[in-house]
């Protein structure tokens, strides 16, 4: 049966470049892969991407197969001298190593000894208007694994107490020969003599028993920063757990809740306040006071205002805590006319009075209601 074409084995066109050809190989490598395709054919088509790989990974053997093809001074297939997983060119796995190590734990680039970054801690705080509106600071208690001060987070007695692991020299990881259906193949594991940290306690520390970090309860002050929302979340870089073999602490993300106003509304940066006037306010106009997160202010009422209307106070509102602007949002005054009830009857007479100038001078509002049905 004639041998597909090396490019057309791995879907590039002639003269690729290597990174082309490499990422092609990871690709179907992972696609094909025996322990993870069961479909019949899958283990054929596997060997097959290998040895094409084997062969265009290969300056020397790419230039000959560009120029001769499969020719017999390649050595056959290619020269690739494929036999399961040995003979990869000898270069041991080659591009195999990385694709062994993505998809089932093996590889030499990782080490579990390395520094860790600590756990992150997430908190829900909750607070006043006034104080998210200005701003304010605050304490939240946290109980978290924080580092071991008694031994720095070695977790030994003393640094004397502290060895490299022989069986790993350090590294954290053993290499593991194991017999697969392509015959031998080489792992990497974690060591189980230091469970991959790479050191030997031969006296652990009394206080954290050589875990190095240890339960602890402490009070962290926050700022909250003016014009703060509910839904808001507020980040604190190394306010987290510790870390682990020296890595950095985790942070702190503060989730908030704002408790409501009795009167002002939030919309963003803006306030919303709900004012009731009379009627002759609204039919006269007048001057009214209204609180704004500032104090009072007066607010000019025009002759013939309409009930839900909307007068602006510009840069009353709140602050963008997301931004170092000093900009504020707006409060927005919303009337609402209040229809008079109990009247007094000398209330009554001017309304009985204004009611009959009305009809004189002009059609009511339901008149001109009714007049559009005619």
């Amino acid at each position: 049966m004639a041998k597909k074409d090396y490019y057309e084995v791995l879907g590039l066109k002639k003269g690729a470049s290597q990174e082309e050809i490499k990422k092609a190989y990871r690709t179907l490598a992972k696609q094909y892969h025996p322990d993870i395709n069961k479909e019949p054919g899958a283990e054929e088509k596997f060997k097959e991407i290998n040895e094409a790989y084997d062969t265009l990974s290969d300056e020397q053997k790419k230039a000959r197969y560009d120029q001769f093809g499969f020719d017999d001074s390649m050595g056959g297939a290619g020269g690739s001298g494929f036999s399961g997983f040995n003979g990869f060119g000898g270069s041991g796995f080659g591009g195999f190593e990385d694709i062994f190590s993505s998809f089932f734990g093996g590889g030499s680039k990782s080490s579990s000894n390395g520094p860790r970054q600590g756990n992150d801690v997430e908190k829900t705080m909750t607070i006043t208007f006034e104080e998210a509106v200005f701003g304010c600071k605050k304490k939240i208690r946290l109980t978290i694994d924080d580092e071991c001060t008694n031994c720095g987070g070695t977790g030994a007695y003393s640094k004397s107490d502290i060895k490299t692991c022989k069986r790993c020299n350090g590294q954290g990881r053993v290499f593991i020969r194991q017999q697969t259906i392509f015959g031998q193949s080489t792992v990497q594991s974690t060591c189980p003599e230091c469970n991959g940290t790479g050191k030997i306690i031969t006296r652990k520390c009394d206080v954290c028993n050589g875990k190095g970090r240890i339960k602890r309860t402490k009070d962290v002050e926050v700022t909250i920063p003016e014009g703060i929302d509910t839904g808001m979340t507020l980040r604190m870089a190394g306010c987290g757990e510790a870390g682990i073999n020296g890595g950095s602490p985790g942070d702190l993300y503060i989730n908030f809740n704002v408790t409501p106003h009795k009167n002002f509304v939030r919309d963003g940066q803006d306030i919303l306040l709900n004012v009731p006037i009379s009627f002759t306010q609204a039919a006269l106009g007048d001057a009214i006071e209204v609180p704004t997160i500032d104090g009072h202010v007066m607010l000019k009422i025009p002759a013939g205002t309409q009930s839900e209307t909307k007068f602006r106070l510009r840069g009353k509102g709140t602050k963008n805590p997301k931004t170092s602007s000093s900009s504020r949002g707006d409060q927005y005054v919303i009337v609402h006319v209040e229809t008079p009830t109990n009247l007094t009857n000398e209330e009554k007479e001017l309304f009985e009075k204004l009611g009959n100038v009305e009809r004189k001078e002009k059609k009511s509002p339901w008149e001109k209601f009714k007049d559009l049905f005619q």
